[in-house]
């Protein structure tokens, strides 16, 4: 791995507050980027920690001192970090920090220009701030998780994108950037609330212009885009699954083209609701007659809006993806390479995943020199 900072952000210098989920993963983010991100991990690892080591992908490209912020110095040590730092992240429940003398208060006093982002699911205030969730119950509340299962049947639990990554760590580096950005033109810090709950309602937009114009209703299966045949996924005859999404008529009329469809009457009106669960059945034996590879060569690259459903290890060996480099392989973990892409300030591959505590001699003293 690299060691050379370089990309967009270089220069900027991020505390993180040693956490888990979306902390760590905005922190990942902005490192990629050139951001100098320093991990300020616990002395021992929490029992709520996994200790990932070696394979800890949201750690990279940052450094890491290791404190004991239960302890005057600990917590000292840190406000001189935050004395040169463009910003801030900490995920702990509301009230820790200002409980350990490391809240927005103490922490903007000690620099104006900070930009403070704290990341949590229920959000700084509201009834549930102080109760303990997860991805899954953040996205439950805020509506983000209704249309994540068939008719009839319960949502399906997703992986924590929508949540943690999505509707979390993205809008808290959003926040961050933006904060910083007016702290750079008035010298005024300020505290960047990041809640997934209104993070992954926010994402929620789309869908709802959809339902206000009548495209996209409350009933499972019934919209746009989770009823239709035409926008779905389906198993193949090897046990492989593909996907199609050919929204628009043009695209619609050459996926029927292509599977021989095109005469049969059935298909005339994609739009019709009350034809979309039996064209679903009829697409599903369809394609469960060839194997994944077959429906590649026929419909992969042309207009039909079509994807094969790959896992990890598959997509990073696509020839598309390995066209874009968009994944790569360090120390035998497969990882994905820093996004988005920069004309002018390109951004280096992954760096390397520090040790805990690796840096704590040598961070205080470089970020106090410059």
């Amino acid at each position: 791995m690299t060691s050379q900072r370089q990309g967009p952000l270089t220069g900027i210098r991020v505390l993180e507050i040693a956490g888990i989920g979306p902390g760590p993963f905005c922190g990942m983010l902005l490192a990629d980027l050139g951001a100098d991100v320093v991990v300020v991990d616990r002395l021992d690892r929490g029992v709520e920690q996994v200790d990932l080591a070696q394979h800890d992908i949201p750690n990279r490209g940052k450094r890491s001192i290791a404190a004991d912020l239960k302890t005057p110095e600990g917590v000292q040590t840190v406000l001189d970090l935050v004395e040169y730092s463009d910003a801030l992240i900490e995920g702990m429940r509301p009230g820790v920090m200002e409980r350990l003398g490391l809240g927005p208060d103490a922490c903007l006093q000690r620099n104006p220009r900070l930009v403070y982002g704290r990341m949590t699911g229920w959000g700084q205030t509201g009834p549930l701030a102080h109760a303990a969730g997860h991805d899954l119950n953040y996205i439950a509340l805020s509506g983000a998780l209704w249309y994540a299962g068939q008719p009839g049947e319960t949502p399906m639990t997703p992986p924590s994108l929508v949540g943690d990554m999505g509707g979390g760590a993205l809008y808290l580096a959003v926040g961050l950037l933006a904060g910083i950005m007016h702290a750079r033109g008035t010298g005024q810090g300020q505290v960047v609330d990041a809640a997934i709950v209104d993070g992954s309602a926010h994402m929620m937009s789309l869908l709802l212009a959809l339902h206000a114009s009548g495209q996209f209703t409350t009933e499972r299966g019934q919209s746009l885009l989770d009823g239709p045949h035409w926008y779905n996924t389906y198993r193949c005859a090897d046990g492989g699954m593909i996907s199609v999404g050919s929204m628009e008529p043009k695209f619609y009329r050459l996926l029927c083209e292509k599977l021989g469809l095109a005469d049969d009457r059935a298909y005339n009106d994609a739009h019709d609701r009350r034809a979309w669960p039996v064209l679903r059945q009829r697409f599903a034996e369809l394609f469960a007659s060839r194997s994944r590879d077959e429906w590649c060569a026929l419909l992969e690259g042309t207009d039909a809006c079509f994807a094969p459903v790959l896992s990890p290890e598959e997509a990073a060996t696509h020839p598309h993806m390995q066209a874009r480099q968009t994944y790569t392989r360090e120390g035998g973990v497969l990882q994905p390479n820093p996004a988005p892409r920069f004309s002018a300030t390109p951004a280096h591959g992954p760096r390397a995943i520090p040790r805990r505590g690796e840096h704590t001699d040598t961070v205080l003293k470089d970020w106090a020199a410059r």
